[in-house]
């Protein structure tokens, strides 16, 4: 496959992701906030529900086979290559057909989506659960792709793109030029709330971010504003991801490391159930929320980012399949909650494999024909001006079907 490193690449693929938004996103606690609203945690879901099955010698959750995964046709780098004619099959579209032709081969990790049954968007974005229409106030959660980082200017972060394209279609408020910058003091938007516009994400943001304990829903969605029709847009997990990857190379037992990624997933469904339990936003609430990407285009060669190297990210766990099964569960555990939620997610990780750092290796799994830009910035992790393009793309296809 060209380099020696790729005869596992599973497992080092699964490395990239948990790299994911450790480089320039580790944050730490000092993002300024206002006093909020008090957040109850909903769990009232029986744990049977939760999990897929018992964690028995480091093996994940039986949630089925991985699919291969691919876009129905050859991508040239412009979001909307891949939308698919529905006239042309009458069959129910699946992620699998979405993504069947992309690559040069299947990625080395293929979550299995088919499982949740979602509905998948003609687009191939996403998925289409919701009917988003009406919106009066837009939030954004979660974590530094959110946010945004430099050096990406802050009308290019993909929540200014997308909030502008909002604002048009829904006859918003746009919001001011610096709601749009982050404050590098405190990883948060430099101003929490402008026009009909709100974001609580924040560097280093993780999913125990989004409820109790965290703060962002408190914050964000104050009583007296949850009478509008509002919608929900978000990143996270990969700095969960990021934690569980260190805790592996620490030594920390899988049976301990299994239950933490099973809390981190439980804590975004308990997020969004909190969010889209009945009454609680009278007028309507619509949540879109991205999977988790990496940036070596299946290939799991970190070291080919600068920033990588720089980070000492080398160490590998004693057995790292077991990392990248508990990558896989955890990417097909956010579709099952966006479908069991009735929300909507985006295929960051599909996309976004075959624009990172071995774009132009065709010999990479997600190789996708020479030409194809690339999505990430110097960090390795964040995306750059096209990568941030390309995520308000996702989400506003999501949005306007």
């Amino acid at each position: 496959m060209g380099h020696e490193c790729q005869v596992s690449s599973r497992t080092h693929l699964a490395t990239a992701l948990a790299l994911g938004l450790v480089l320039g996103c580790s944050g730490d606690d000092t993002a300024a906030s206002d006093s909020g609203t008090a957040v109850p945690t909903d769990s009232a879901r029986d744990s049977s529900a939760r999990d897929s099955g018992e964690v028995v010698d480091g093996a994940r959750p039986d949630v089925g086979s991985p699919r291969d995964g691919g876009r129905v046709s050859a991508d040239s780098g412009a979001p909307g290559d891949a939308a698919i004619d529905a006239t042309t099959d009458a069959s129910p579209l699946t992620a699998a057909r979405c993504f069947a032709d992309a690559y040069a081969s299947a990625p080395p990790i293929a979550p299995n989506y088919e499982a949740a049954m979602a509905t998948i968007g003609s687009h191939c974005f996403g998925t289409n659960h919701q009917s988003i229409t009406g919106v009066e106030r837009v939030v954004f959660l979660g974590d530094s792709v959110t946010a945004g980082t430099q050096p990406t200017l802050s009308a290019q972060f993909y929540r200014s793109i997308v909030a502008d394209g909002l604002a048009t279609r829904f006859g918003l408020t746009p919001p001011s030029a610096v709601w749009k910058t982050t404050n590098p003091l405190t990883g948060t938007s430099s101003v929490r709330e402008s026009g009909a516009f709100a974001s609580c994400a924040e560097w280093g943001g993780d999913t125990n971010d989004l409820l109790s304990p965290g703060t962002q829903i408190g914050e964000c969605f104050p009583e007296s504003r949850r009478g509008l029709r509002t919608l929900v847009i978000m990143t996270v997990g990969g700095n969960d991801v990021a934690d569980i990857t260190r805790h592996g190379v620490e030594g920390v037992p899988i049976p301990d490391i299994w239950d933490e990624v099973r809390t981190f997933v439980q804590q975004l469904e308990d997020a969004i159930r909190w969010l889209k339990e009945p009454g609680r936003f009278p007028a309507g609430v619509d949540v879109v929320f991205g999977n988790m990407y990496e940036f070596t285009d299946g290939t799991g060669v970190v070291t080919d980012c600068d920033a990588a190297r720089l980070a000492g990210f080398s160490s590998d766990w004693d057995d790292p399949s077991i990392l990248a099964d508990m990558v896989v569960y955890a990417e097909e555990q956010y579709m099952r909650i966006a479908v069991e939620t009735g929300s909507d997610m985006i295929f960051l990780f599909e996309e976004f494999c075959g624009h990172g750092f071995n774009h132009g290796d065709s010999t990479a799994p997600c190789y996708r024909g020479p030409g194809t830009p690339l999505w990430f910035d110097v960090s390795c992790t964040h995306p750059n001006p096209a990568g941030h393009q390309a995520i308000a793309d996702m989400f506003l296809a999501v949005v306007d079907e």
